[in-house]
């Protein structure tokens, strides 16, 4: 499950441990946001981090959303990643969840801190 057509809020993640998301309120699922970026569009940057990784396909990017594709390397398992930037807010939410299965062994959780982590390196 992606975004609403609007992309006003992100999808709230299932009742599994494999999605997590700045929008949950549940201690399972949450995630920090990331800070808007002060040197370019929050969104051009990830996407630019994102392209950069093995395996990732940005499948929607507009000025306010952004969902790209992860596949695993050994079963091809495809994540879904998303970002999105709503007006009058200073974050950026995030979204990863596994589209099948039950548990990730926190690989969701693992690739938003890697992404954070770059962003944050090259936002300075």
């Amino acid at each position: 499950m992606v975004a609403n057509e609007d992309h006003s809020s992100l999808p709230p993640c299932p009742n599994k441990p494999n999605c997590v998301s700045s929008q949950a309120k549940d201690k399972q699922h949450a995630i920090d946001s990331f800070p808007l970026a002060k040197s370019t569009s929050s969104l051009n940057l990830i996407a630019e981090i994102i392209q950069k990784q093995p395996r990732t396909r940005i499948v929607e990017h507009t000025d306010t959303y952004l969902h790209a594709e992860f596949t695993s390397r050994w079963f091809r398992f495809i994540d879904d990643v998303e970002f999105l930037c709503l007006p009058g807010e200073e974050q950026m939410h995030v979204r990863s969840a596994s589209r099948v299965g039950y548990s990730d062994l926190g690989v969701n959780r693992r690739r938003i801190e890697t992404l954070r982590n770059l962003y944050l390196e090259m936002d300075k």
